[in-house]
């Protein structure tokens, strides 16, 4: 029997990209089981829209977003919509980038040349699953579980703290130390401990050695 709208999977796309963001939800729309309700171009503006009643059964969120970022609304929609199942549009594939990922709800991980079957494929297996992870995906994060020698250092170094996330955020800004102190709260003493941690932890030896570590795992975007 034939699908009417009202038994279609409800798709939602969040991305600055216009062309991109046209050009999926085309693609979706074209697929029997699948219909996109409505697309934004950040967080601010996807809340928006469901705070007027607009819930998918599907998000498709992208990481790099102006106004709020695909992490911050992927925390908010584990905090504020569960039952939505959210899939993130990232070129990070790296493990740490993941696991920040998936600590704030996100069910899977799509690229953006991804094969138009493939992304239906997603769709539907995050649907009835809960989740989509591909072999790539899946393949990192194993990796980390196995017992290697030096599998307790990569895990305790993709699990980060939501302190120290927020450091490595101020790190990459033109704020001093004095005043990334001011702004979280702690004293300077405590940033300097908390800047040396994260020296040793990710095994860089400067400030900017921090930030990029930040950016190229995609824990920092702009």
């Amino acid at each position: 029997m034939q699908n009417t709208i009202n038994t279609k999977l409800k798709v939602a796309l969040a991305d600055d990209h216009i062309l991109l963001r046209t050009a999926l939800a085309s693609l979706i729309d074209q697929f029997d089981d699948c219909t996109v309700i409505f697309q934004v171009s950040n967080g601010k503006d996807l809340i928006s829209q469901i705070a007027q009643g607009q819930r998918p059964d599907v998000l498709l969120l992208d990481l790099n977003m102006p106004e709020m970022d695909g992490y911050a609304a992927a925390k908010w929609m584990q905090e504020h919509q569960p039952g939505i199942h959210v899939l993130m549009l990232t070129m990070y594939d790296s493990e740490l980038a993941m696991i920040r990922l998936l600590q704030a709800g996100v069910k899977g991980f799509l690229k953006k040349d991804i094969h138009p079957s493939e992304l239906q494929f997603a769709i539907r297996s995050v649907m009835q699953s809960g989740y989509y992870y591909s072999h790539n995906t899946t393949g990192k994060l194993v990796n980390l579980f196995l017992k290697k020698p030096d599998n307790t250092l990569a895990l305790q170094r993709s699990l980060l703290s939501e302190t120290e996330l927020r450091f490595l955020e101020l790190v990459c800004t033109e704020m001093t130390y004095k005043e990334i102190a001011m702004s979280m709260k702690l004293n300077p003493r405590a940033v300097d401990n908390l800047r040396d941690q994260l020296f040793e932890k990710l095994m860089v030896k400067s400030r900017i050695g921090l930030a990029m570590y930040a950016v190229r795992h995609g824990l920092v975007t702009f």
